[in-house]
């Protein structure tokens, strides 16, 4: 397995309240060159429902929608080598400054989504932050035993923390 670099720039401004953190960008999500682009991935219609707003299509509206919200959007690994987009195959892991971007912001909690991110968030990161993570269900069209209104009920905890 080659190593994997994350491609992309955290999303978040300094009134970002709730920091969101994936594991690492499915090759899908890094041909289309932003966060969940995999088009099968919940986490974008997810996000809009909740919110009640107009599902953000391009990489400049998603970009807006999460600063709108408060929010910060980023990944537990900076490198790591991974197999396809498979979370159980990571190895070597590499993880992203979380501290320093907390310094640049409002953020007092964050949420980890999926089992992969919450597990590497606790064993690299919560050290470093002090503030513990909130672990939601993967938004992945991998993890198709979670429905739809179940994410959507997980995911409600966002409005409140944004308050």
């Amino acid at each position: 397995m080659k190593t994997t670099t994350h491609p992309f720039k955290p999303i978040f401004n300094e009134f970002s309240k709730v920091l969101i953190l994936g594991s690492m960008p499915s090759p899908k999500s890094r041909e289309q060159g932003f966060y969940y682009g995999h088009p099968q991935n919940r986490f974008w219609k997810i996000l809009s429902k909740i919110f009640e707003e107009k599902l953000p299509t391009t990489n400049k509206e998603k970009t807006e929608f999460i600063l709108n919200h408060h929010l910060a959007l980023w990944d537990v690994i900076k490198t790591c080598e991974i197999k396809g987009a498979s979370d159980s195959s990571i190895k070597n892991v590499e993880v992203n400054d979380i501290k320093t971007l907390i310094k640049q912001t409002n953020i007092k909690y964050i949420i980890t989504t999926g089992k992969k991110a919450e597990a590497l968030y606790q064993k690299y990161l919560f050290k470093t932050t002090n503030i513990p993570s909130i672990s939601l269900p993967s938004t992945s069209p991998a993890n198709c035993a979670i429905k739809e209104e179940q994410l959507i009920e997980h995911y409600q905890i966002l409005k409140k923390l944004i308050k």
